[in-house]
């Protein structure tokens, strides 16, 4: 029966439209052009880097797609137990007709054809998006995005603010700063008045969230708490120091808050993640958790915004039951989606089943792709909804009695109608 079961609640909710509140996409080239495209994705050249494949022979030269992907292929098998290798074979299957169960040195060459033949239709975006059942997909813009030249309705903005909170210090940074307000930035004041052109602007494109990644060391405190000015002595210092650096960081950080408040955007706060604990690692496949964080740390915030929508992903699953009573109390903080090291079935589960029991059913953000190309779109969402049929099966169908119906309705509810409620396309 439990299998049965699960399988109408998975069919039912894969029959439901997404959008995908959190990616990487780039919208002037949202699908791949390639197998070069999905094989490059940080999972798979971290995966073979780990398991015994030189970076040099990942990223040491510029390499021709096939080339590359045929590198990579000799370095899979070790691989094939993992959940990555499911996603690629998922995508091989349902996109180019894939019969296989492994990607082998033998069979990689006629799927490559096959898939670039697919790929350079020009209809093929949409076929993807269809086949993926996505109707728009919240991007990860820069602040200096000038968010122009594709569709914003289907790819929404998102205004991502790492460089201004940690970056501010390094000429570069400031430099986009002034020339994508036309302001010079000299301290506090003329700094928040760049902020506040960039939200008029990202609010203007459509923007529906504003977003950072934070590591386990930050600490969000007050403006009244900082000493006078921490922007101009950021700026006039030529080497600053940490301490001024944090000062610096924290008054920007504090600034963005009360802009999402102004402008009524939910702050998306991925948290947790440590930057270049293992430099020698491939691109993108350096950083790491520890579990130094705790979301006390955010008291403050929490306590001063109430206004403000705190959308939550956390690195590590054994940060969710903190998460989980935060959401819980405070009426601002969701939990969303099932970030990076976290994002595989049996963590998925342990977490959606403490969520989908204890937090109220409005306050819960399902799933988002993080993906940096659309095909990745189709088997992570199909993870998360095989995972949420299951969860929804055996502990709300089965052990509460629930109608199935009841229960598919919770389902679409945490899968998409959250998203709709929590980052609302009009202001």
């Amino acid at each position: 029966m439990s299998k049965a079961l699960r399988d109408r609640l998975f069919d039912a909710l894969h029959a439901q439209t997404l959008i995908d509140p959190h990616s990487h996409i780039n919208p002037h080239a949202p699908a791949s052009e390639s197998l070069a495209d999905i094989l490059g994705y940080h999972y798979y050249t971290e995966l073979a880097h780990s398991a015994g494949m030189p970076k040099a022979v990942i990223e040491g030269e510029p390499l021709e797609p096939k080339e590359k992907v045929g590198r990579l292929v000799e370095h899979l098998p070790p691989l094939d137990n993992t959940i990555q290798y499911s996603w690629f074979i998922e995508m091989a299957q349902t996109f180019f007709g894939f019969e296989e169960e492994r990607l082998t040195v033998e069979n990689w060459e006629s799927l490559y054809d096959r898939s670039l033949e697919k790929m350079n239709q020009p209809t093929w975006e949409e076929e993807v998006l269809k086949l993926s059942g996505l109707e728009a997909i919240f991007l990860t813009n820069d602040f200096d995005d000038p968010l122009e030249g594709f569709d914003t309705k289907r790819y929404i903005p998102c205004l991502r603010t790492d460089d201004l909170v940690f970056h501010l210090d390094q000429a570069s940074v400031l430099d986009r700063l002034q020339t994508a307000t036309n302001l010079t930035v000299t301290d506090a004041t003329s700094f928040e008045a760049a902020i506040k052109v960039l939200f008029e602007r990202f609010t203007q494109k459509g923007a529906r969230a504003c977003a950072i990644s934070l590591p386990p060391t930050f600490s969000p405190i007050a403006k009244s708490q900082l000493t006078a000015d921490p922007i101009s002595r950021l700026i006039s210092t030529a080497e600053p120091s940490p301490e001024e650096k944090e000062e610096a960081a924290r008054y920007v950080f504090w600034t963005l808050a009360e802009h999402c408040r102004e402008y009524r955007l939910p702050f998306d706060l991925m948290i947790g993640v440590n930057r270049k604990v293992y430099p020698a690692g491939v691109f993108q496949g350096q950083d790491l958790y520890d579990s130094r964080v705790s979301l006390i740390q955010y008291r403050e915030l929490f306590n001063a915004f109430p206004e403000v929508t705190f959308p939550i992903s956390v690195l590590a699953s054994v940060t969710n039951q903190e998460l989980v009573s935060y959401s819980w109390i405070f009426p601002n903080v969701v939990t969303n989606g099932h970030w990076w090291y976290s994002n595989t079935p049996n963590v998925i589960e342990r977490d959606l089943s403490h969520r989908l029991e204890a937090v109220p059913r409005t306050k819960q953000i399902g799933y988002y792709s993080d993906m940096y190309k659309l095909e990745f779109a189709y088997p992570k969402f199909n993870m998360y909804k095989r995972c949420l049929a299951k969860v929804l099966s055996e502990q709300f169908v089965i052990a509460q009695s629930w109608s199935e119906e009841r229960a598919v309705q919770l389902g679409k509810q945490v899968l998409r109608g959250n998203v709709e409620r929590i980052f609302p396309a009009s202001r």
